[in-house]
């Protein structure tokens, strides 16, 4: 097959390829596209095009523009592989911001370009309200909205190629975990303690759950007997209102946490003042209750718990969001020597990378206390050793010794201790 370029004006160019003759009639067929860019790029699609009519693999352009494919795609293909939060997710985004922006492009027009050129957009003046830009997280979502969308595309037959490969997006940029060190964990859990949520945060901050995982839990999730909790459903609501109660998304969220002792003695109480209440309307407590329910039975509000969060630590002058106590419980239980793996299957991570990942921030400090840890176990083994008179000189001397600071030992043990008492 043959094919050429021509030029129209600056920057637009028509690229045509020579079709098979039509079987019917005998009569010439060719293919005009036309593409905007430098000649190079007019000579590379042109390229991909007789490759693509070389392999049988060629589509006649239709006139469907990006706005009508990804509608279709979100009503056909995005529920059948995807969960129902997911495809609300992804439908939201795509009105609010993608098809703005780029819907009246024809599909087979879209070019890198276009994509590239959006993504500075938005990450520079991107928010729908218009306050400035999307950050670099979200213009990424975006970006692999746009590529599963056009992946589709191409297994359908409407495009030779997927645009968005061609593009890079931002870079991440890993966000600050705001978190409190133990010692000042008393004052968090004080200004909690004046809301009506107060059992729900400190199951959050005790087991590490996520915010739908503590609002789904049932009392039959719950052995207050053998200090154990088991997470098997997450709860959320979707963009409709609907109030949703499913399994967690990956196989690894389900898992069973172990219970520190005050945290059971405070569910045993929260549990005897619930029954209490129910006794008093002549309904029996029944084991697939919700711990936190609505006078409906269902779940509290997801909404309810986040806003009461925010506005009783903005209270007292806590930097915080409600996930972040999850953070809170990674964080001390690693600075209390706990092993990662351990803290891992407690957070419900797909492995322990993802622990070590995000809370790298944290690895340097207890790097430190390894080192110390070890020195104190050489210290411990060597005590009633003999030691050779060169060795002993330049111990005396400092020579090679980093010595340590006086009373940094004590202070180090202190705080580990603080720690430890509050995940008793």
């Amino acid at each position: 097959m043959k094919g050429h370029i021509t030029k129209r004006s600056e920057g637009s160019w028509s690229v045509v390829v020579e079709l098979a003759r039509d079987p019917a009639t005998g009569k010439r067929r060719q293919a005009w596209h036309t593409i905007k860019g430098n000649k190079k790029d007019a000579e590379r699609y042109l390229r991909e095009l007789l490759t693509s009519v070389d392999d049988g693999l060629y589509i006649k352009p239709q006139k469907v523009t990006l706005a009508d494919w990804l509608t279709q795609w979100c009503t056909d293909y995005v529920p059948i592989q995807s969960t129902q939060r997911t495809a609300d997710s992804y439908r939201s985004n795509i009105n609010r911001h993608i098809i703005p922006a780029l819907g009246k492009i024809g599909l087979s027009q879209l070019e890198p370009q276009h994509l590239q050129s959006y993504y500075a957009k938005a990450l520079k003046s991107g928010r729908a309200d218009g306050k400035g830009g999307l950050s670099p997280r979200s213009v990424i979502y975006h970006h692999r909205i746009i590529h599963k969308a056009l992946n589709q595309a191409v297994k359908m037959g409407l495009l030779v190629r997927n645009v968005a490969a061609l593009v890079e997006p931002p870079r991440a940029v890993k966000s600050t975990i705001h978190t409190l060190a133990a010692s000042e964990i008393p004052k968090l859990l004080d200004a909690l303690h004046e809301t009506s949520f107060y059992v729900f945060y400190c199951v959050l901050l005790y087991c590490g759950l996520r915010r739908g995982e503590g609002l789904a839990l049932r009392w039959r999730s719950i052995d207050l007997v053998n200090h154990k909790l088991e997470v098997t459903e997450t709860a959320f609501k979707l963009d409709d209102g609907t109030y949703v109660v499913k399994e967690p998304k990956t196989p690894h969220s389900k898992r069973n946490v172990s219970i520190p002792p005050s945290l059971a003695l405070l569910l045993l109480e929260y549990k005897a003042n619930q029954k209490a209440l129910k006794d008093e309307l002549g309904v029996e407590l029944q084991r697939d209750d919700f711990v936190f329910p609505q006078l409906d039975g269902r779940p509290v509000n997801p909404n309810a718990v986040s806003d009461a969060f925010h506005n009783a630590v903005a209270r007292v002058g806590i930097k915080m969001r409600l996930h972040d106590l999850r953070h809170a419980h990674a964080i001390l239980m690693l600075q209390a020597g706990i092993h990662p793996k351990i803290v891992s299957e407690r957070l419900g991570h797909a492995n322990i990378g993802i622990t070590l990942d995000t809370y790298s921030h944290v690895l340097p400090g207890l790097q430190e206390a390894a080192a110390l840890k070890f020195d104190a176990l050489l210290d411990e083994g060597s005590a009633n050793q003999e030691i050779s008179p060169s060795v002993s000189k330049r111990l005396a001397k400092g020579e090679g010794v980093e010595r340590e600071p006086p009373g940094a030992r004590t202070q180090h043990n202190l705080i580990k201790s603080q720690v430890l008492y509050q995940l008793s």
